[in-house]
């Protein structure tokens, strides 16, 4: 059989690959006779994903395969480690002990895993009732004590946990004993995992358990959705001076993508024709198909749109209303559940979710994916979609519909690029310093260490691999409470260090089992109704502008407010009667900046044929061919671009060009920054210059960001009218950009609730202490005291680490000094334009932002038709008419 190595690039029936897909007959050599008889009785023949992987974990590689839902990725992984298993009772080398870990972000992936192993070993038993007894544990934080002592005497040879619940055991003393001799550690959603920091916890984790439990390798298998780089990825599954396997079969399985406009003129049609375009779309599609996944962008759409579904079901008898439910991160853990399984038994003809159903978790077969508006980024886009069809034979069908046209050309070419395979990419933070202040603590419960040698240790950790030494020290000072002062020491403080070796204070290894790990409280509120029955939960932001007999949706059901008791608010259910409630207070997905550079490269092309003199008709023919879509949704693109050509003389901004527009009303200026990089480096671009207006005018500045660009707006003078905006890219560098955003963000609200999160990830403030909650109101006050004192301490860790988290995982400052060197190098141009006291077209968007969310927007919507009405008007006094006609498509 042939060795593999990621060189050539191999011509396979799925396309072109630099990964080898072994033939039937070759896996079979590698496994047991009744493991394959097994297989071909229940599958017949292996994916793609399971010829490529199977053999390298026969192997001994470290593993990362990265292929759709529905590929059979968990069997890719599970099949030779069983097999192994099998092999080792065959010999009588197993023992009490755990050989393989499984760790999913998900409790909910971790029961499916379960159920999904021991289904295959019942059956094989069956075959062979001589094999031996591989048993199967789940340890998570819903794993009860009298569970986890019955595990400690008779432990599962296959542990399935969490990040969070895998660093509580390999710190435990009797626990972590029964795992020096794990051979298999399988990371499942790593593309989940790696861009946040519980990936970076589990990172660091795996570099402890590696030097301090096993004390030698172990193989690696990380198990992703369709991500790029695939070769970033692997790094940080095995971390650094490690070799991975790559394999990829990221487009094995077919997709059949459509964009639909729910009507022809997305300008002049009012919001009740879009709103009822959008539905009537919507029907027509679910009455097409068996079962049907509806994927918006917040809990707030997901519960409009499950509402008006189930009215809609109603009054047109096309089917059930109790075949809707909603699914989404704020309901109860039982009502979840509850859906999933409903779903899984063919019981539900639609579910609604915002982003709680994107991962992998097994809900059964879905003929159709609807998106409802952008899912911002190709990533997302193929992972919703690859959540229909699931099998590796079946197509992966989805429609997106869009509500405006900047959605429009937002997914026209986000389709294209998902049919074209170009995938954004990951974001893995680096050198968090709250989630090394855990690992260093996690460390020394295993064992007092050197503290050079958990340096060394720790920078194994691709997260971890360029940490400064200096950073390192200075959150080993802060652990050992020197940054406080003799009277706040033994307060702060969670190790010592004495002789160069870390140790841990007394009452730390609680401190760790109650604290550790890295997401967040929010401040939600449970919600009951008079009898008693838990319905859910709401922001606590929501709640506060909450009045008796305020009727809202959650769980797709309306509920009348009642008033509050405690912590909780009391309703009744309000069935029939129409919701009040304004939009949740929920973040929109950033627009990706790979994406965002493709919808400029757009926008340029389609200008260039019009500078060029190509004919209305060809180029309407060259969008509707090109991008799959109808005319109509041509024209519309066509004339909106067309319409900012002709209002700006030409000048369309683009992946290479910044236009600032500059708005006049009547005692505000505003500066509109067209410029598509993707939000999270607007983000931070906005805040620099806003910082440095600011600065040189002595006025106050509002900023307003979207996917499109950024606005910042300030009352007229003489001094802002006289202003070279222009000149901010010459004050605002690449050199000084981080520091600016670092003093603009210290005056902002988010840096309070940040620096809380960090906090507590540190240690700081402590979520639970002596066994008991800690009230969330008092550690944000106590929250807000700490952070006045740091910011005297030069160089704290914590204040550090809460600025680099926003300015590097919220935003994106390091995209943002990529714009700024390529403004200075010539490689984007920045072009002014007005002032006006009319608005071009693509700042529409920017000037009435938010997101129009497909329920609630028709004052947005008038607005915008207002704008473009006068738009139509400027340009007929400049003594141009262009056609807006929709009767001939």
């Amino acid at each position: 059989m042939k060795e593999v190595f990621l060189k050539g690039l191999f011509k396979t029936q799925y396309g072109l690959s630099y990964t080898y897909f072994y033939t039937d007959e070759e896996i079979a050599k590698l496994l047991r006779p009744y493991v394959m008889e097994w297989f071909k009785s229940k599958y017949g023949t292996f994916t793609p994903p399971q010829r490529a992987s199977i053999p390298l974990i026969k192997q001994n590689y470290n593993v990362l395969v990265s292929s759709p839902t529905g590929s059979g990725k968990t069997l890719a992984a599970f099949l030779g480690i069983l097999d192994s298993l099998f092999e080792m009772g065959e010999n009588n080398e197993l023992e009490d002990k755990v050989y393989a870990i499984y760790i999913s972000p998900l409790r909910a992936l971790n029961n499916d895993m379960q159920r999904n192993l021991l289904e295959p070993l019942n059956e094989l038993k069956q075959i062979n009732p001589k094999l031996p007894d591989i048993r199967v544990g789940i340890r998570t934080s819903d794993t009860t004590s009298y569970e986890k002592q019955k595990m400690l005497r008779k432990p599962p040879h296959i542990l399935i946990t969490t990040p969070e619940s895998f660093g509580i055991s390999i710190t435990s003393p009797k626990f972590s004993q029964k795992l020096t001799e794990v051979k298999w550690v399988i990371v499942d959603e790593i593309h989940e995992l790696a861009n946040s920091k519980r990936g970076a916890y589990l990172s660091g984790m795996l570099e402890i358990f590696r030097a301090l439990i096993t004390k030698k390798e172990f193989i690696r298998i990380g198990l992703s959705a369709t991500v790029s780089p695939l070769e970033e990825v692997a790094q940080f599954l095995v971390g650094k001076n490690r070799e991975c396997r790559i394999v990829d079969a990221r487009f094995v399985k077919p997709i059949d993508i459509k964009v639909i406009s729910p009507v022809k003129d997305l300008i002049h049609s009012s919001e009740q024709e879009v709103e009822d375009g959008i539905y009537k779309t919507i029907l027509e599609e679910i009455k097409k198909h068996r079962t049907t996944l509806i994927f918006t962008n917040t809990r707030h759409a997901t519960e409009r749109v499950a509402y008006k579904l189930r009215k809609l079901a109603e009054k047109e008898k096309a089917f059930n209303a109790d075949v809707i439910e909603a699914h989404h991160s704020s309901l109860s853990r039982n009502v979840r559940l509850e859906v999933e399984d409903k779903l899984k038994k063919g019981l539900l003809k639609v579910v609604v979710s915002s982003t709680s159903l994107e991962l992998g978790i097994d809900i059964g077969y879905i003929d159709l994916v609807i998106l409802l508006s952008s899912p911002k980024s190709v990533s997302r886009l193929l992972q919703r979609i690859g959540r229909a069809g699931h099998h590796i034979r079946n197509i992966s069908k989805g429609r997106i519909i869009v509500v405006d046209r900047d959605d429009l050309v937002e997914c026209t070419v986000l389709a294209k690029l998902a049919r074209e395979r170009k995938i954004d990419s990951i974001n893995i933070p680096r050198n968090p310093l709250d989630v090394l202040s855990q690992l260093i603590v996690a460390a020394s419960l295993i064992s007092p260490i050197d503290k050079d040698e958990l340096f060394n240790i720790l920078r194994n950790s691709y997260n971890f691999s360029n940490l400064p030494e200096n950073e390192y020290l200075s959150v080993l000072k802060y652990l050992n409470g020197e940054s406080f002062g003799v009277e706040l020491k033994n307060v702060y403080s969670k190790v010592r260090i004495k002789d160069n070796i870390i140790y841990p204070k007394k009452g730390s290894r609680m401190i760790f089992f109650m604290n550790s790990g890295t997401i967040p409280d929010e401040a939600l509120i449970e919600v009951f109704t008079e009898s008693g029955k838990y319905v859910g939960n709401l922001e606590e932001e929501f709640v506060e502008i909450l009045s008796p007999g305020d009727i809202f949706v959650l769980g797709g059901r309306t509920y009348e407010f009642i008033g509050s008791r405690g912590p909780r608010i009391i309703v009744k259910e309000a069935a029939g009667q129409r919701p009040t409630v304004p939009s949740w207070f929920s973040e929109m997905l950033p627009l990706a900046y790979e994406s965002a550079l493709e919808i400029g490269k757009f926008r340029r092309n389609i200008a260039e044929l019009i500078t060029k003199g190509v004919k209305k008709e060809e180029i309407l023919e060259i969008i509707a061919k090109e991008y799959d879509i109808s005319r109509s949704a041509a024209l519309s693109i066509y004339t909106y671009i067309m319409e900012q050509y002709l209002f700006t003389n030409g000048i369309i901004p683009a992946d290479n060009l910044i236009l600032i527009e500059i708005y006049d009303e009547e005692d505000i200026r505003n500066f509109i920054f067209h410029a598509l990089y993707g939000r999270r480096a607007l983000d931070a671009l906005s805040r620099a210059f806003a910082y440095m207006l600011s600065n040189d005018l002595k006025a106050d500045v509002k900023i307003s960001v979207t996917d499109n660009g950024f606005a910042l707006s300030l009352k007229r003078d003489t001094s802002v009218e006289n202003y070279d905006i222009k000149s901010l890219f010459t004050k605002v560098t690449p050199e000084n950009v981080y520091e600016i955003v670092s003093k603009a963000v210290m005056r902002t609200e988010m840096l309070k609730r940040r620096f809380r999160h960090c906090a507590e990830r540190s240690f700081m403030l402590l979520r639970k202490y002596k066994g008991k909650d800690t009230s969330l109101e008092r550690r944000e006050l106590n929250s807000e005291i700490l952070l006045n004192a740091v910011k005297e301490i030069e160089n704290f860790p914590v204040l550090k680490e809460t600025i680099r988290e926003i300015l590097e995982d919220y935003m994106d400052i390091i995209r943002a000094k990529e714009i700024l060197r390529k403004v200075q190098e010539g490689e984007i141009k920045v072009s002014v334009f007005g002032p006006t006291n009319i608005p071009s077209p693509f700042s529409h968007s920017i000037i009435v932002k938010g997101h129009s969310d497909v329920v609630l927007a028709e004052d947005r919507r008038e607005l915008m038709k207002k704008l473009h009405d006068k738009v139509i008007e400027f340009l007929r006094q400049k003594g141009i008419n262009i056609d807006l006609s929709y009767t001939s498509i």
